[in-house]
């Protein structure tokens, strides 16, 4: 673990990453700006009208960079009279051309817009996920080739003054990085390590990175990862991070996703730039990346916590921390068992007499009752006093603590034994007045982000007053940080140009039919460039394959082809029968209000 200074110079002490300067047309990303919040428009980009009125709409909201698809060259020469249309009507944001499979759409785009998004595993890359190892010799030809290709591209941004994302998705690895890396945070950074290295030898480096998964967990070590390897490779590879969680979905889902991956690489002074991914119209992302982001921007670096241990989990290979197993009113805890939701007695007493309304979202452990430990993590003596206990203890820290959530839990798992269970808390100041939605995409970074460490074996939510949106809330930052799931799991896309259906409806619909399959992880993709890899996870799968037509899959393989839109719900249903994981939906009568 001695690479850790590398991504994070201290988990004890907030420090923003100082990078370089990335000019976008009149918006600059990264060193001393504040951290710019992006969006996506969701329009046809030969619908000239429809995509300016998008682009406006967004930039009203508060949209500092919008980006549009340009699948191929014919969308790109269209840019043009987008970008005329915006900039005639006023408005100066930065355009930003969305480039997957054509180097001569990136190269027409470049024209007209002021960035050029590449991903590099779709780049003039082969995509047939052929099974097969790649000699060095076989590899460097493939770099040669991608030289040739991404080389103009480069050229011609330099000329223009055009800014490039190289912007990997765990979703659309190349067969070579597959064949060499894996599935893998480590192969994501060597795909774009390899794009970046190509523009350095233009001596050009108005580009910015970014590591997207759908995966908070994939994410976020990617993203370490990512800083671990700029940092080696030398200090003038400093570029900009734009963060992203690809697919997150709808509502307090998505929010809560969101603010898990991103919030939590922010909160490690990570990120210069951030899109938050919801399968809702565009504009309301907007509010919710701007929430994610104004508790660091003019943020200044946090007060040192005295001592420094090493860190007891790695940052890049998440591994839930072994404590051992402890029963606390009958409940087991600890170890491998469920990570539990503890509420208050006030709490309890507010929600007893309506526990089998509240269906999944149930308290299980009474905070007074539970014989937790508050201490400071600090107070070396009340820690002693914890260790010379025969029995594993519950620990947490005390309200009313100066310190922030995140550095003070990680200081509790670098000093405490690990046979020690710990309750995570997303506030040390339960009383504190928060709107709702900055709450919970507070809590989701919070507990979210030391989660995904590994930390916690019970979570309080202190920061929202009602006893079931705090329960709930519970249990969906456990979902979205892939810690408990007791719901059906959705990786649902953000519509875009290229989608081939209307994903906001027909999310509504799958969820609908298949809301009750506990466990079950269902991936809703409007096209082709991302759906494989980001259904790496996912039982089964439900892509736009042409206009109208639909093609299901099982894992990363498509099973079913070309269904007709109207028909392919009751065909997923069909399908998840067939793999033994349909049961039927609870009569109405048992339905929980």
């Amino acid at each position: 673990m001695s690479h850790f200074s590398s991504y994070c110079p201290d988990l004890y002490r907030y420090q923003r990453r100082q990078s370089r300067e990335c000019r976008v047309g009149n918006v600059g990303i990264g060193a001393d700006h504040p951290i710019r919040v992006q969006s996506m428009i969701t329009s046809d980009t030969r619908d000239t009208d429809a995509s300016v009125k998008q682009v406006l709409d967004l930039a009203d909201a508060g949209c500092e960079i919008v980006r549009i698809t340009a699948q191929t060259k014919v969308y790109a020469a269209n840019l043009e009279n987008i970008r005329n249309g915006v900039r005639k009507a006023g408005c100066d944001v930065p355009l930003v051309a969305d480039i997957h499979f054509k180097p001569d759409a990136a190269l027409e785009a470049a024209k007209w817009v002021e960035k050029v998004r590449v991903n590099p595993g779709n780049y003039v890359d082969k995509k047939k996920f052929e099974i097969r190892e790649y000699s060095d010799l076989q590899y460097e030809e493939e770099l040669t080739r991608i030289r040739e290709k991404f080389t103009p591209l480069v050229s011609l941004c330099k000329e223009l003054d055009r800014a490039i994302r190289i912007g990997t998705n765990h979703g659309s690895l190349s067969d070579r990085i597959m064949n060499r890396y894996g599935d893998t945070p480590l192969g994501m950074v060597e795909s774009a390590l390899e794009f970046a290295r190509i523009a350095r030898d233009s001596d050009y480096h108005n580009f910015i990175f970014s590591m997207k998964a759908s995966n908070p967990k994939v994410m976020i070590e990617a993203y370490r990862l990512l800083v671990t390897r700029l940092e080696k490779e030398g200090s003038d590879w400093n570029y900009p991070i734009h963060l992203g969680v690809t697919e997150a979905g709808d509502g307090e889902d998505g929010r809560i996703k969101s603010a898990i991956g991103i919030g939590s690489l922010l909160a490690d002074g990570i990120g210069d730039t951030i899109r938050v991914s919801l399968t809702e119209d565009a504009v309301y992302e907007i509010p919710v990346a701007e929430a994610i982001v104004a508790d660091f921007n003019n943020r200044e670096s946090g007060n040192s916590i005295q001592e420094s241990p090493q860190p007891t989990w790695d940052p890049f290979l998440y591994d839930r921390r072994r404590s051992l197993t402890q029963k606390i009113n009958d409940i087991p805890l600890g170890g491998t068992e469920l990570i539990r939701v503890i509420t208050t007695q006030q709490k309890w007493d507010a929600v007893s007499h309506k526990l089998e309304q509240m269906g999944d979202f149930q308290p299980e452990i009474v905070l007074e009752k539970s014989g937790v430990i508050e201490l400071d993590p600090r107070d070396d003596e009340a820690l002693r006093e914890v260790e010379i206990q025969k029995e594993a203890q519950l620990v947490t820290i005390k309200n009313d603590i100066d310190l922030e959530v995140i550095p003070a839990f990680r200081l509790l798992a670098a000093k405490l034994s690990s046979r020690h269970s710990i309750l995570l808390k997303d506030t040390f100041l339960p009383g504190e007045s928060v709107d709702f939605l900055p709450a919970l995409l507070r809590s989701s970074r919070r507990i979210g982000s030391l989660l995904c460490d590994g930390i916690g074996d019970a979570i309080i939510i202190q920061g929202e007053a009602a006893p079931g949106q705090s329960l709930r809330l519970s249990y969906n930052i456990l979902q979205a940080a892939g810690s408990r799931i007791f719901k059906t799991d959705y990786v649902a896309c953000p519509s875009c140009g290229r989608t081939l259906f209307n994903l906001q409806e027909t999310t509504q619909k799958i969820r609908a039919a298949t809301g009750h399959l506990k466990g079950v992880r269902i991936a809703v993709m409007g096209c082709i460039v991302n759906g494989p890899g980001e259904m790496a996870d996912a039982d089964f799968g439900y892509v736009g394959g042409a206009p109208g037509k639909i093609n299901l899959y099982v894992g990363k393989t498509a099973v079913k082809f070309n269904l007709p839109e109207a028909e392919a719900v009751d065909r997923l249903k069909d399908l998840i029968a067939e793999h033994g994981k349909w049961i039927d939906p609870p009569s109405p009568a048992h339905v929980s209000s």
